[in-house]
Parts: C-alpha cells; structure tokens; sequence
C-alpha cells in the first residue's frame, strides 16, 4: 500500500487540519514547559524543536508513521551492507569509512572496514610526504599548494570541512595552501594559475568514474599549463604534480597518474557521502591526519547514535520526521539552512545537493510515480549576512518557510573579549530571529497600532540545532546527522536515496550539443535551444572574422 493511503498517513493529514489555523505563539502561552517536552540532548548537541509547529500528538503520530515504514529494519539494512541502493543493485557503506579499526564488516566477501583501513593508510602517506616537504615538484622544490579538481561530492564536502575547520590548521603545515576548483567553464583556473608556482603546485584530481567533463576539462588544463611552464616530459608531469582519487584506477592510469599515486574507493561510495574516503585527501592535508580522524571519529558516533537510540529520542529520525511534517502535512516546500557561525558558510551549499540530489525523487523504489510532495527546495547563507538579504521574505513573505538554525555554544574560548561580546552578539541574533519567525511582532511591547507594513505574522516553523562548539568531532556528527536525516525521511517517502538519474541526461544532450556548436548538424533540435545555438555561432564567427 502506498504510504498516502496508509493509516498513519490519514491519521496526520487530519489531525493536521486544526495545526494549520493555531499560531505557535498560542502552543506558546497554554504551555510553560513547551520547550522541555521539544527538545532533546545527545552527546555535545541539542536539538531544539519547540518552534516546530507540532504538539504532542502529532510527533506520536509521526513516530507512528516511522514505525509503519519499517524505518528501524530500513536502519539496520542500512548498516548490514544490504543494497539499499534498488536502481544501481548496491550497498551505501559510507559508514563503513568511519568505522573504527578493528570493527568488521562484511560485503561481498570482503572486510570493507579493512579494506577503509589500508586506504586511509595509503592517503596519510602520501599527506605526511607532502606536509613534511618530502614531495618536491619537477625543479625539485617542495610543493606548497594543492588544488583539488573536482565537482559535486568530489569537492562541496572537503571544500565545506576545510572552511569550517581552518583553525585546526596544525602550525607546521601552514606553509600549505589548498585550493579547490570545480566549475567547467575554466573561469576559477583563470583565476587561481597566475598566483601559483607552478614547480610547487600538486592537483588532486577527484573523480570516482574519472570520466566526469568537467573534472577532466580542468585536468587537461592544470596539465597543459604545467607542460608550457616546465618544459619538461608529460611523464615527469604526471609523476610529480598529479594525485587521483578515483573508483576507477584504469582510467586514471590510462589519463597519465601512475598507480602508485591513485588512491582508490569503491562504487558503494556515493559521491555526497565520500568526504569521509580518499576524497577527503584535502581536508587531511588542511587539518592533518589526526584531526580528520577525529572528523570521522564524530561521524561515528552520530551513526552509532541513529542505529541504537529508540526513535522517540533519535536526532537523525526527529530531524527528519520534521521535515515530512512540514512538507506533507502543513504544505511547507522550502527550506532555508542558517548557520550562525561564518566558518560554516559552505555548510548550506553542501546540503544542497546532500539533500535536493539525495532525495529529489518523483519515482519510488519500485519505479512507480507518485503523487505526493518528497525533497523541497533547500538554500540558506550565514544567518547573520541572511538577515541582510532573504530575512524580509522570512519574515513578510507570502511563502510559507521552515528553518534550521544551526550555531555552537561556546567560541574563542580564551580569546580576547571583543571576539567573545561578536559570539554573543551572533548568538543574540540567532535566537532573535528564530523567536520572531515563531512568535511575530506580538512578541513586542510596541506593536500596538503599528501600520501594516510593520506587521510580523511569524507562525514560520524552525529548528534550533546548538553545538557546544564548532571542532572536528562536533563537525563531523553534524554532518553524519544530516545524511541519516536524508535517508530516514527517504524511506518515509519510498524513494532511493542513493541513485541520482535527474542528473545523467543532461551530460548525453550536453555531449551532442558540443557537437553542434562546433558547426555539426543540429538535429531535432527546438525553437528556442537551435536559436540560442545560431547567435553563438555568429558571434563566434563574428570574432574569428574580427581576427
């Protein structure tokens, strides 16, 4: 039975109903204790979810729900390397690459936590080499700046981590600089070659098929560039300014990087959940090996936590549960990622596609449509840069929007005291905002007769998500939170989390339109797509006859 006509499903689309014309600020004021009944600790986080518009009942049949969808045994087929992954018949096992040493899991035949094992020890190889100047370039100076070629998973994870946890840069890598490129038009190379040494300079090229267009366009670039600076052979190239990290190691041999220099996964590693393998080479060399293990060490901890702890106390289920609250049942289809805490300025574009890619699914796992509302839009910035940008629709819009606001406890810690009254002060905002949206301006003491315009509804849901402080195991439990959230409201819904098709099409259509752009035959192509295409090529034309 399809989970629209399921009891529970019913059950809450009408106990909804009255939910939808109550005002947070009324749940408010009939109970004094609301936020104790809402919100829930574990290890270095809590998780408050009194702004939500729920009540008692509600979150019971929602935990209902989960229990009708098999969510516990969806769990544990999760963790036993069953293939969740219905349309490509695979595993999803990035637990696995934070599972302690030691652990056992079998898949295959194989120990994979093994496997993770001798992988991990490969790439700290190859980052002690590098921090410790040992790896020189083809002048034989040591290399000084790394930049990963990647896109997607291959870069919004590591690029997001290294933001975030700058500060942990250990004092004797400093002389390291990490720089990411992903875009394939070639503007970010542009822009980053001239600053760079090329003698000192090594590229991490981060691909688990190594065929991906726009990774290989910057490859072939990086290299082009070094060949014309260094006048020397393109094996030596190869050899001294190029590391792959890639599913695929005949492929990256085929391209020049020799084997010795490619560090492998494996295709039960989805491309948004790989920052934990070799993919996250970057963060190591930004952090060192000791701080990304305890990256993982976090991540563990919060995979530990959603497959043992009861559903009714389990942070992944609750987060998400929220989500198909708000998206199913009060008609909520957007969804703003507010972190108040610069260095997780790339948290929200990171989500983005953890979430948009994981779970915007119009087909469930037995390839049947469906007819109700699954992954909204997701976006978000730093909350206190937001409130200068997109708060005025928040706030006055005609568009109903869940938040999550997201922002540790305590920072600069023995720091002098104008960084600590700035932490206050983003602290102050973040809950101010979040009581606003709840509340509206009968919150304030002088609204009374305040023109129209001045008028705040609030009744917009949010979660508040408090950290004790921002460090590579907190980090990594918040990540690791997310991508459970991810899969719990995907067995909710039926879909597959794992598999990303909307997103193959447009690189075949892409490949033939190379094609036509080049003077080939444009066939079937329409209206507007062949127009675009004709004005490109007169002012490519233009240009050349200019020339």
């Amino acid at each position: 039975m399809a989970v629209e006509k399921t009891s529970a499903w019913l059950e809450l689309q009408q106990h909804a109903e009255p939910l939808k014309e109550r005002h947070l600020k009324d749940m408010f004021q009939a109970d004094a204790k609301r936020f104790e009944r809402f919100s829930f600790s574990f290890d270095k986080y809590l998780l408050d979810l009194s702004k939500q518009r729920i009540d008692d009942k509600a979150l019971e049949k929602l935990i209902d729900l989960a229990q009708q969808q098999q969510l516990k045994p969806w769990i544990e087929r999760l963790f036993s390397a069953d293939k969740v992954n219905d349309s490509e018949q695979r595993a999803a096992l990035h637990m696995a690459l934070r599972q302690p040493e030691g652990r056992v899991l079998r898949h295959e035949g194989e120990d994979v936590v093994a496997g993770v094992q001798c992988s991990l020890m490969k790439m700290q190889q190859l980052v002690e080499r590098i921090q410790q100047a040992q790896w020189r370039g083809y002048d034989g100076r040591p290399i000084s700046n790394i930049v990963n070629i990647g896109v997607g998973g291959s870069s919004l994870g590591p690029l997001m981590v290294c933001d975030a946890l700058e500060q942990y840069c250990p004092a004797e890598v400093r002389h390291l600089n990490v720089h990411f490129v992903s875009s394939m038009d070639g503007s970010e190379l542009e822009k980053l070659l001239p600053k760079l040494d090329p003698a000192t300079t090594l590229f991490i090229v981060a691909s688990k098929t190594f065929s991906t267009v726009d990774t290989l366009a910057n490859a072939n670039t990086a290299r082009e560039w070094l060949l014309a600076a260094s006048k020397q052979p393109i094996e030596l190239i190869n050899q001294q300014h190029f590391i792959a990290a890639t599913a695929s190691p005949a492929a990256a041999k085929a391209w020049g990087v020799p084997e010795r220099h490619q560090l492998l996964l494996w295709d039960w590693v989805g491309g948004r959940y790989s920052l934990w393998s070799v993919i996250g080479m970057p963060i190591a060399l930004k952090i060192g090996m000791g701080q990304f293990r305890k990256l993982l060490d976090g991540a563990h901890k919060m995979d530990e936590h959603f497959r043992e702890a009861p559903l009714e106390n389990n942070f992944p289920v609750l987060l998400g549960l929220m989500g198909v609250w708000n998206i199913n049942f009060l008609d909520i289809h957007a969804h703003a990622i507010l972190p108040y805490d610069g260095r997780l300025a790339q948290f929200p574009a990171y989500l983005e596609q953890l979430e948009m890619e994981s779970n915007g699914k119009s087909v469930n796992r037995a390839g049947q449509r469906i007819d109700y509302r699954t992954c909204p839009v997701l976006w978000g910035q730093v909350g206190s840069n937001a409130q200068h940008a997109f708060y005025q629709l928040l706030h006055q819009g005609t568009e109903p929007v869940m938040c999550d606001f997201i922002t540790p406890a305590v920072r600069y810690d023995g720091d002098g005291a104008e960084l600590q009254e700035q932490h206050q002060l983003s602290l102050a905002n973040c809950f101010a905002q979040s009581r606003l949206l709840a509340l509206g301006d009968s919150m304030l003491s002088d609204n009374e007769g305040a023109s129209s315009y001045k008028h705040y509804d609030g009744n917009q849901p949010s979660t508040t998500l408090m950290l004790e402080a921002l460090c590579p195991e907190t980090l990594g439990g918040l990540i690791a939170l997310y991508e459970h959230k991810v899969f719990v409201q995907s067995v909710i819904w039926e879909i597959n989390p794992f598999d990303q098709w909307g997103v193959e099409q447009g690189k075949k259509v892409a490949t033939s339109l190379l094609t036509t752009l080049a003077g080939g035959a444009g066939d079937n192509l329409d209206a507007s797509t062949e127009g675009l295409v004709r004005f490109i090529q007169e002012q490519t034309r233009g240009v050349t006859d200019e020339g």
